[in-house]
């Protein structure tokens, strides 16, 4: 099992960019695949962005194509997520996950595969 702390949301208006990160400890973070989700008020989690245990595959919903970059350090056990051209629609929760990985498949995108959950970090988008 892995904890993990997101920090890096915050306030900013519609065009803004944002880093979010999500610091691991208590495992072997090179093993874990990682991912972000997000939950808007009334809404449900939804798949934002995911990485493979290398950082090499990446994976992005469709909403999020071209303006959020996934990346990771493992020698930091870190995970970012770096958001440009935000919108009022980004405004959520966003949360990062991680689990184990094997060799196959390389990156997870629904939720309920992942065991290991952050507190999550507030992300607000005005127009």
């Amino acid at each position: 099992q892995v904890q993990l702390v997101e920090s890096g949301g915050g306030l900013v208006q519609a065009g803004a960019s944002l880093r979010l990160s999500c610091a691991a400890s208590g495992g072997t973070f090179s093993g874990y695949a990682m991912g972000w989700f997000r939950q808007a008020p009334a809404k449900e989690r939804e798949f934002v962005a995911a990485t493979s245990r290398s950082g090499g595959v990446l994976d992005y919903a469709e909403s999020v194509k071209g303006r959020f970059a996934i990346s990771r350090d493992n020698t930091w056990k870190t995970v970012y997520l770096q958001m440009n051209s935000l919108t009022p629609e980004d405004t959520a929760v966003y949360y990062c996950a991680a689990r184990q990985a094997g060799s196959y498949p390389l990156v997870y995108t629904t939720s309920n595969t992942y065991p290991d959950w952050g507190q999550g970090t507030q992300v607000t988008v005005s127009s």
